[in-house]
């Protein structure tokens, strides 16, 4: 008996090209140009969701290290007095509070200050 296999070969073209929409010329339209250019696709995605960890920590570091200085103290020393004072607070929310919460960040820059002298 003859098998047909024209559904599956249709839902196959389809999910690819589906995934290759919006891109430009034939690779959002023809399925050969479409299946190369969504496997490059995933691989920039896979590569990209590891950058951006490095990415937003490095922004992070900034700040923090920008609102250090305003208080007298560098990001390193910052850092090494709150390790010292064991305060754990990671760097995003240090970042937040050097950005939108002088005060309170402030504060914290005292606590480290305060073991680096005990220290």
């Amino acid at each position: 008996m003859r098998v047909k296999r024209g559904t599956k070969c249709r839902k196959r073209h389809k999910k690819t090209l589906n995934r290759a929409e919006g891109f430009v010329g034939r690779s959002g339209s023809t399925f050969k140009q479409a299946v190369q250019r969504t496997e490059k696709a995933m691989t920039y995605e896979f590569r990209d969701r590891k950058v951006k960890k490095r990415d937003f920590r490095a922004l992070w570091v900034t700040r923090i290290n920008a609102a250090a200085r305003l208080n007298g103290l560098s990001y390193s020393r910052l850092i090494a007095g709150l390790k010292a004072a064991k305060v754990e607070v990671d760097r995003k929310v240090l970042a937040d509070l050097g950005a939108y919460f002088p005060a309170a960040f402030a504060s914290v820059a005292d606590t480290a200050k305060k073991a680096l002298a005990a220290a």
